[in-house]
């Protein structure tokens, strides 16, 4: 948990720095854009989104505050973060930490990601071939791996997991229990995690609370940790429980 509460005081923090300190490429209520094949040292904006174009490489970070970040093709980028607004990466990227707090992470195919990939409320995707160095981690909202790997480990409190098509987690899959600040949502509801046939979590899968937990016959966990054992998941055979 104490995890969640650093990545939103980040975010106030790059808030504040923002709206107080003049960047390069920045603009306080316009969009950025950076062509393709561009090269450029970052870009800043808090009431617009920021578009990063194929094979563009940006040396600097993407900020936001009010605003989507998407990053196109072949792009280089050193990080992406926003507050409200979703970040879209595409295929054969390569950046480092990438963050939101009110909205989606979706990071295509080929991408590498030698950093950390985190949003409070919203969803994470990662497509086939995706390479994230460290922690993959929400408290609301899918986490869904397909053909993809973490290097470190995956942590939710209230979200559904997913790892498809022999995606391979390094360190360990955690489910947290939901503390008072529960960001309005069911605590009663129990998130769904599976881990679908090929898949891979090296790590154990630590359960501070009880969830519907499905394993492949062909996947392979460290264990099962905390309220519930390896006895309490439901083993399937076929692409899906």
């Amino acid at each position: 948990m104490a995890k969640f509460v650093t990545k939103t005081a980040f975010t106030v923090g790059l808030l504040i720095l923002l709206m107080s300190v003049p960047a390069l490429a920045a603009s306080i209520n316009k969009s950025i854009k950076i062509g393709d094949g561009e090269e450029s040292r970052g870009a800043t904006s808090v009431n617009g989104s920021i578009t990063v174009g194929e094979n563009a490489v940006v040396t600097g970070g993407l900020n936001t505050v009010n605003g989507k970040i998407i990053v196109d093709n072949g792009a280089s980028v050193e990080n992406a973060n926003t507050v409200n607004g979703r970040v879209s990466v595409g295929d054969n990227v390569t950046t480092e930490d990438l963050s939101t707090v009110n909205g989606s992470i979706a990071v295509g195919e080929n991408t590498k990601v030698d950093g950390d990939v985190g949003a409070v409320n919203g969803s994470i995707t990662l497509e086939k071939g995706c390479i994230v160095s460290r922690e993959v981690s929400n408290v609301n909202g899918r986490i869904e791996l397909t053909g993809a790997e973490v290097g470190g480990d995956i942590e939710t409190v209230n979200g559904d997991v997913e790892l498809a098509d022999a995606s391979v987690v390094k360190g360990d899959l955690v489910v947290e229990k939901p503390s008072g600040w529960g960001w309005g949502k069911d605590k009663s509801r129990k998130p769904r995690i599976v881990i679908g046939p090929g898949s891979r979590v090296e790590g154990t899968i630590e359960l501070e609370r009880e969830v519907e937990l499905f394993i492949s016959e062909s996947a392979e966990v460290g264990g099962v940790s905390g309220v519930m054992s390896m006895d309490d998941a439901v083993r399937y055979s076929g692409d899906h429980p």
